[in-house]
């Protein structure tokens, strides 16, 4: 499964890492369209949220200041509000999503495995194409953006992704009943989600088919330890 332009083996080494150690606004390999160009390069975890979002934070934020008596400057307190991200994209018709759903936004992660968390059924249960963790790719999208991600670090610039969830098949469903990852694992299946029209790319949006994932492991952190 040919990518980008590196060995699958690099991909391969890149997405194991991310399995172990993926967390919210975390670097992470992502295989993207930048330039024109197909590279694979690191990323942090979490587009934009909405602006939206960010003024309902901030007036949580200002109410609980205001309950203490301190003076708030709103304008400000909205410029520095900390936005860790938005990791998963469902609702691709907001237009909040839409400006980056183009060809030149759109970028694909590679995994070998992935986990949901359920406390009843053992807590994080990893789940894999098969026991041996072939490769595949989350469908994503990215952009360069100019934000607070956290307020020691102030306004920083970064690479941002997002990858698009749907509803979750008869595997994840039963774990995770609200959403599960849009996984693609055939090269092109990838070729269309970077390279087609909107219209055609979204058409990727759906679960994995029946039978094409299983659970691998139980009540591990990280995929591949004791439990």
């Amino acid at each position: 499964m040919n990518v980008a332009r590196c060995s699958d083996n690099d991909v391969a080494m890149m997405a194991s890492y991310m399995c172990s150690h993926l967390f919210p606004d975390y670097k992470a390999p992502v295989v993207a369209n930048r330039g024109g160009i197909r590279e694979l390069c690191m990323m942090r975890w979490g587009l934009p949220s909405s602006q939206f979002a960010q003024m309902q934070a901030a007036k949580k934020r200002a109410a609980k200041l205001e309950a203490k008596g301190k003076p708030v400057d709103f304008k400000e307190l909205l410029r520095m509000e900390p936005d860790g991200g938005t990791t998963n994209i469902r609702n691709t018709s907001s237009k909040h999503w839409q400006r980056w759903l183009g060809i030149e936004q759109r970028c694909v992660v590679p995994f070998t495995s992935f986990s949901e968390f359920n406390k009843a059924e053992g807590g994080d249960i990893w789940f894999a194409l098969d026991e041996s963790r072939p490769l595949a790719v989350f469908a994503g999208i990215w952009t360069n953006w100019t934000s607070v991600r956290k307020v020691k670090e102030g306004d920083t610039t970064n690479d941002l992704f997002g990858f698009l969830t749907t509803e979750p098949n008869n595997v994840v469903g039963p774990i995770h009943p609200k959403a599960m990852p849009v996984i693609l694992t055939k090269p092109e299946e990838i070729e269309t989600w970077l390279t087609a029209p909107v219209d055609e790319a979204l058409e990727l949006q759906r679960p994995l088919g029946f039978g094409m994932l299983k659970i691998v492991a139980r009540g591990q952190k990280k995929d591949g330890e004791a439990s």
